[in-house]
């Protein structure tokens, strides 16, 4: 029996636009990417060639520091270009698919019956294992490692977050599959955190201990949940998974291919028709959006609002993500700011009247509303962060590059998923996620 966890902090931003209960087929990509950067601490080794033809399940590079770890090619067709940055970093792979979709048959077996050894081999053979993720760092998880436990949030409950147990229904054999072969990296707990208002897809599946969060955002983020059920220290190891990536693991099993089919949610102010999407991993936005954004000028955002990667109407979906956003650019500059008084602009401080409306659904784009300031200690981190561990000062230990200090308050529980409703109500318009990497990337490099 798990445990229910009521959180009395957090924010929910309810925004226009949530993904209507309704499934539709996106347009064949003409491009799919992978990049990267999806992949905090890797240092790629590009495997293929442009022009050079990939099945589905192909490596397309591979991580210096660790070679096992390999990244493959969601379809099969033809490497289109290796697109390089400054120093020749590499940006992004792109291939574009065939009209067959070939796929590296790597042999289907019950995982049930089968040892972590010949789990762990098939699943960095296919490139399905960078979908498994650790704490600390939120990065790739080193297979070598065993975890403590491992960790799925079960649903989202960010801003036009979709919504799992649609996604979900009718991929319930692959995602038990997907269970008992992640059940075999771990001699520890398999944690199945669900919402109070959601979960119901997961009432059959076994192997897993179900937990119950009470709660407004970030209850759905990783940290916040690792916090109140087995909180980490030093030289402690947890992975995490989503649920679709559990999906694709259990389709590698039971078929014996990587088949990276995903269902994606288009959603936001921006959208006529928001609905989900049948597409692929990585694929180039305007298949999975076709006609149903009007204003080609708005923000695309990979992910969601707080914590999404910007991208365009023919950039691409990124490694991790179940939903795109759609919401008006802020590129206007507005009469005297924040001192009108108004009904429609959304305030965690309660500077607007929009206070007194808790159920309205708001049109918010990406103004700042301010410029950046001093690091204001204000104490409304607080009031948004569900974690046992004090926000504001850990911010100032990863500037003042205090290691010590960062160990004693909490950067082995956090990511920036777990910060990023800082950023949004911070009156200093800090750049809270971005500190909080750079201070992990600092642990990384002194400590390893």
């Amino acid at each position: 029996m798990g445990k229910t966890i009521k959180l009395s902090k957090g924010l929910d931003i309810k925004l226009k636009g949530r993904a209507n209960l309704e499934l539709a087929e996106a347009q064949k990509p003409q491009y799919v990417a992978l990049h990267p950067s999806d992949f905090p601490g890797i240092k790629p080794k590009v495997t293929v060639k442009p022009e050079q033809k990939v099945k589905a399940g192909e490596t397309l590079f591979f991580d210096k520091n660790n070679p096992d770890v390999k990244f493959t090619s969601p379809v099969s067709g033809t490497v289109v270009k290796v697109e390089r940055g400054e120093r020749r970093k590499v940006l992004k792979v792109i291939v574009k698919p065939d009209e067959t979709n070939e796929f590296i048959d790597f042999g289907a077996e019950k995982p049930q019956d089968s040892t972590r050894e010949s789990v762990t081999k098939k699943m960095l053979e296919a490139g399905v294992w960078p979908f498994i993720r650790q704490r600390p760092y939120a990065i790739v998880a080193n297979p070598a490692d065993k975890p403590k436990a491992i960790f799925i949030s079960g649903f989202d409950n960010a801003p036009l977050a979709p919504d799992y147990d649609f996604i979900l229904k009718d991929s319930i054999n692959d995602f038990q599959a997907g269970i008992d072969a992640i059940s075999k990296l771990t001699d520890g707990k398999i944690h199945l955190n669900i919402s109070d208002k959601q979960g119901k897809v997961y009432s059959g599946v076994k192997g897993v201990e179900i937990n119950t969060f009470i709660g407004k955002h970030p209850a759905s983020t990783i940290g916040t949940q690792i916090n109140h059920i087995d909180p980490l220290n030093k030289g402690e190891i947890i992975w995490y998974i989503n649920p679709q990536d559990i999906v694709i693991i259990g389709r590698l099993f039971n078929s014996g291919k990587f088949d990276a089919r995903r269902i994606v949610a288009l959603a936001g102010s921006e959208v006529n028709e928001p609905k989900y999407y049948n597409t692929i991993l990585g694929a180039q936005t305007n298949s999975v959006v076709g006609d149903s954004v009007p204003n080609l000028n708005a923000r695309f955002i990979s992910g969601n609002v707080l914590t999404g990667t910007k991208t365009t109407y023919n950039g691409f979906l990124s490694f991790y993500d179940s939903l795109l956003s759609v919401i008006p650019e802020g590129d206007y500059y507005e009469f005297m700011g924040w001192a009108m008084p108004r009904l429609h602009k959304f305030s965690h401080s309660r500077t607007y009247f929009s206070w007194l409306m808790p159920n309205k659904e708001y049109v918010l784009d990406t103004n700042m509303n301010g410029g950046p300031r001093a690091f204001v200690m204000s104490e409304e981190y607080d009031k948004v962060v569900p974690m046992d561990i004090l926000p504001e000062e850990l911010l100032r230990a990863c500037l003042a590059e205090d290691i010590d200090k960062m160990e004693q308050l909490g950067i082995y529980e956090v990511a920036e998923e777990d910060l990023a409703l800082c950023e949004f109500v911070c009156t200093s318009k800090t750049e809270v996620q971005e500190i909080i990497r750079n201070g992990i990337n600092l642990m990384i490099k002194e400590l390893g």
